[in-house]
């Protein structure tokens, strides 16, 4: 592996090409991201990663956080080697599951790492382009927290990823943090498969009982607002910790556990996904350009999506995430089921609104259409300002009849 204190050069472009051919043979690169540190992203990604290989899958884990990388702690393998070569070969856990982390290279636990950003771009470049991968169904990429730098440059470097699965807990703070991560994918053109809400809830080692000590739901309700797929919640289970810190994921350890059910139920969707495709992101049509669709009335957004008088319809560019254009159209008399085809019709791909029941913006959703409501009543040229720049302060949905 490089030499933290070697000289830095550019990338030959003879290697970025061995990097495309390595994840050529990888059909599928889940990347697992979180808005902020501290949710369980890394036990998440573990876990994930297990269950699909119960499913059958041929399954890859790589560890890219630098600053902590907890892969090899928790699937128990800390004294794993990685041996010299063209080729890296990687760990293998279990039944096969191959790893790579940065653990690897430290000379101890409490190792930090101090590298500069170049030369950590070239030790990820090495991981996804010298690790001997071969033939995979999934690689489940665990990333740094958040939305910075070193994020941003693994997401550049991997080619045609499948997704992104966003990793929250349910209280306020940190799905504000997964909004910015959402918009983080949005804007690099990575499809959203869906979000987990990690903690949800803890289980009581003795009754079985469930409390919802950080709240329980919001990142179902977020997800519903920004319109994309809910995975489904874990709870919080002492046999989690017990057996993360013994090296054991929990879908092995104990297969019959409220959270290797969950984690179960989540994997199914993520599966379904790869069968069919990840629909792409409403901010990366193929024409380069996606329109947003406000109800108005007296020139600002009407709270009551169904009765307005007429609609803003404002085309973004994607590439500089600019408008490039604004017209507005009479409403349509109301009529059930017509406007999600009206407005489809009209080129329709995202709607912003003050409130929406629950059964139009599954109307929405079934014409390809994705919904933020709880926007504040504002002009649609600030509103929507504020979707593209990742700063929309969406609140309560107002109608959910």
């Amino acid at each position: 592996m490089t030499d933290p204190k070697s000289e830095q050069k550019p990338f030959e472009p003879s290697r970025e090409k061995a990097l495309v051919a390595r994840m050529a043979r990888i059909k599928h690169k889940i990347l697992i991201l979180s808005g902020k540190g501290g949710v369980g992203k890394s036990t998440v990604a573990a876990n994930l990663a297990v269950a699909l290989q119960l499913a059958g899958r041929r399954v890859g884990l790589l560890d890219v956080d630098f600053h902590g990388p907890s892969i090899p702690k928790l699937l128990g393998i800390e004294d794993g080697s990685i041996g010299p070569g063209d080729s890296i070969v990687p760990v293998t856990f279990g039944d096969g599951l191959k790893v790579m982390s940065m653990g690897f290279l430290l000379r101890g636990a409490d190792d930090a790492v101090v590298w500069r950003g170049p030369l950590k771009m070239k030790v990820i470049q090495q991981f996804l382009q010298d690790v001997a991968w071969g033939d995979l169904d999934d690689l489940v990429i665990d990333f740094p927290p958040g939305t910075g730098d070193e994020p941003l440059s693994v997401a550049q470097l991997i080619p045609d990823a499948t997704g992104a699965v966003v990793v929250t807990t349910p209280q306020e703070l940190a799905l504000a943090d997964v909004r910015r991560c959402i918009d983080f994918c949005r804007k690099l053109g990575i499809p959203v498969m869906g979000l987990i809400e990690n903690m949800s809830g803890f289980v009581c080692p003795n009754c079985g009982e469930t409390v919802d000590i950080f709240k329980r739901g919001g990142g179902e309700v977020m997800a519903r607002k920004v319109g994309i797929p809910y995975l489904g919640r874990v709870p919080i289970d002492p046999k989690v910790v017990e057996m993360s810190d013994a090296g054991q994921p929990v879908v092995l350890a104990a297969p019959h556990s409220e959270t290797t059910k969950a984690f179960l139920r989540i994997v199914r969707p993520i599966l379904e996904m790869q069968t069919t495709s990840v629909e792409p992101s409403p901010m990366e049509r193929e024409n380069g350009k996606t329109r947003i669709a406000l109800p108005l009335a007296n020139g600002r957004l009407a709270m009551h999506f169904g009765h307005c008088q007429e609609f803003a319809l404002v085309d973004v560019d994607v590439e500089t995430n600019k408008i490039v254009g604004q017209t507005t159209e009479a409403a349509p008399s109301h009529e059930p089921g017509l406007l999600p085809k009206w407005l489809a019709e009209h080129g329709v791909n995202v709607i912003i609104a003050g409130g929406m029941g629950s059964r139009a913006q599954s109307l929405f959703v079934q014409q390809d259409i994705e919904v933020v409501v709880g926007a504040p009543s504002l002009e649609a040229e600030v509103l929507v300002k504020q979707y593209i720049d990742g700063g929309l302060a969406s609140g309560e949905n107002i109608c959910d009849h």
